[in-house]
């Protein structure tokens, strides 16, 4: 029974590295990243993969409309090529007077590398990198099915701050700073097409409202589209660590009430391409701690009151091999003489899941935990709650760690005091052994004999790794998945918890413990397992050198509370085995 029970202790261990090698290791390539681009701002025209009307013969990759096949809107208004600058407190954004496309973001409170001074970008165009937010309005008097071309909209004015922000009140009265951009498109026949961007100060949303003034004759139908348009090129967020490479999905999203969160690689766009529509959905590209989103709105007629609109949600593959992923809304009319107003929310930047939640059912989840999720999320809570009281993610882990083995002390001390008692009886079963090794039934009938004698369980060792397995792994995810943790520093030379040990200390400190806790649990009789257990923590070492070190942090904290509590359960139960025999008469 102790060599199976040895056996199941190697399996467990070797089961965990799989696990974390497979997680690692995640099938979405390992290409090289491509250089970024420099500082300077240009926008590639990516006007010819928008959404389009079916008698559309410039962008093939719009849409398709509900619109009659003979009609289309011209667009008549000057070019410019002149990018609108927009800066808040959370980001620089460009958008792109042509069709009204944000086409760069900057992210000002997220690095582009640790200790850089340069922010993260997460949209840009231009030849060497295209990912863009596109929206607009097609249909049978949409001017973005035009025949020449998308619109191209006047401006108040190209550069945009939060000094020209105004004050406003949310609907919980709660004192706000909105910055509106508006641009503005006429037609020949008297319709006036408002398309303005709205930010809130300390808010990544961005809300995009379409308003449709029609001082025409004739009535103004169209729809309303968002969609995020990405090449294949890797994902700027991840990182190496050592010979392995972080790999987190990279790819499309998209959700609904029903079917809150489904993914969507990029290989997939078109064989597994998403075609359903739904009331309160969303689409998403997903990246590495970062995500760009469009959630549909809002449609508001003259004789009524906003309403939530049921929006198609598609994903599919541009001539060029470009992934979109889009909404489009029902056609709505606007008969002359009146105004309609349609909008959808914008989203580009980390996933912070409070934030994500309160946008649209599911999109949260973008925060992927993968199968240990429930347990995830519970370590996430907890980590949250000691990073509000000590301000710092290295603390915030051990204290989790602290936490979790106080709740999983009561089972684990059961098994450490059984593996005491094997220890102590150690030296009774070598001499078994000895006397009756040749004997293996014999052997086996007189050890089963002293473990119901003895009151141990020897598989009870297997509890604790058992126990750890998946919260030990659950963590790994919540470190790879959690932006809170992107770059957070510790101290002295752990600056960066979600990346590996420069200086390989840590992992160096979490083989010593594992050596030491070792030492205190009974020694396999057979050489072979003995020769195995003794090489285990350098091997675990070895594997854990390029391993965050948030996790190692947390495995060092585990391994020293288990030294502990192993010392006083070896103690208490030696001292109640030298009570026993000197109570016990001598023959």
């Amino acid at each position: 029974m102790q060599q199976w029970a040895r056996i199941a202790i190697l399996g467990a261990m070797f089961v965990v590295a799989y696990l974390l090698i497979l997680a690692w290791q995640k099938d979405y390539g390992n290409a090289e990243t491509k250089p970024q681009p420099e500082t300077a701002v240009v926008s590639h025209d990516v006007s010819a993969d928008l959404p389009n009307a079916q008698t559309a013969t410039v962008a093939s990759d719009l849409p398709q409309a509900n619109m009659p096949a003979q009609q289309a809107t011209d667009a008549t208004a000057p070019v410019s090529q002149q990018l609108i600058s927009v800066q808040t407190d959370l980001y620089h954004l460009w958008i792109n007077p042509k069709g009204g496309d944000i086409v760069r973001v900057e992210l000002l409170n997220h690095d582009k590398n640790k200790d850089s001074d340069e922010p993260f970008v997460m949209l840009e165009s231009d030849a060497k990198r295209t990912y863009v937010a596109q929206s607009g309005l097609i249909g049978l008097n949409g001017p973005d099915s035009s025949r020449n071309g998308r619109p191209t909209y006047e401006l108040e004015k190209t550069a945009y701050t939060l000094a020209d922000a105004k004050a406003t009140k949310s609907k919980e009265g709660e004192n706000l700073k909105v910055l509106s951009v508006p641009l503005v498109f006429k037609t020949a026949d008297g319709v006036e097409i408002i398309k303005t961007f709205n930010f809130t100060e300390g808010e990544y949303p961005v809300v995009v409202n379409h308003k449709v003034v029609n001082r025409s004759a004739q009535t103004w139908q169209g729809q309303m589209f968002g969609q995020i348009k990405r090449d294949n090129s890797e994902d700027p967020g991840k990182s190496d660590q050592g010979i392995f490479t972080l790999g987190t999905f990279l790819g499309g999203a998209w959700g609904t009430p029903d079917e809150q969160y489904n993914k969507l690689k990029f290989d997939n766009f078109v064989e597994e391409k998403v075609s359903t529509e739904a009331t309160g959905g969303w689409v998403a590209m997903v990246q590495h701690y970062f995500v760009s989103a469009w959630v549909p709105g809002n449609l508001k007629l003259t004789q009524g009151n906003g309403e939530a609109y049921s929006a198609k949600l598609e994903s599919r593959k541009s001539t060029d091999n470009m992934n979109i992923i889009g909404f489009t809304s029902p056609t709505f009319n606007v008969p002359a003489g009146t105004v309609a107003e349609i909008d959808a929310t914008f989203y580009s930047g980390p996933k912070i899941q409070s934030e994500l939640k309160d946008l649209a059912t599911g999109l949260n989840q973008t925060v992927d935990y993968g199968w240990l999720w429930p347990i995830a999320k519970l370590l996430f809570v907890g980590l949250e709650f000691f990073h509000g009281l000590v301000g710092n993610w290295g603390w915030a882990i051990i204290l989790l760690t602290i936490l979790v083995k106080l709740i999983l002390w009561p089972l684990s001390s059961k098994s450490y005091r059984s593996m005491a008692k094997m220890r102590v009886i150690a030296p009774e079963m070598q001499r078994m052994k000895e006397e009756f090794g040749e004997d293996r039934m014999r052997f086996s009938q007189e050890m089963m004999a002293l473990y119901k004698r003895e009151q141990v369980n020897p598989l009870a060792g297997c509890l604790p790794l058992l126990l750890q397995m998946p919260i030990f792994l659950a963590l790994y995810w919540v470190l790879m998945e959690s932006v809170e943790l992107r770059h957070a520093p510790w101290m002295l030379w752990i600056q960066d918890l979600s990346s590996m040990d420069p200086w390989f200390i840590l992992p160096l400190l979490m083989g010593l413990t594992m050596y030491i806790q070792q030492s205190l649990n009974p020694q396999p009789t057979d050489p072979m397992q003995a020769k195995v257990f003794k090489i285990m923590p350098v091997i675990f070492t070895v594997f854990l050198l390029f391993f965050p070190a948030g996790l190692v942090l947390y495995w060092i904290v585990n391994n020293l509370i288990t030294i502990l509590q192993q010392g006083l359960i070896n103690k208490s139960v030696a001292k109640e085995r030298a009570k026993r025999d000197e109570a016990t008469p001598v023959n």
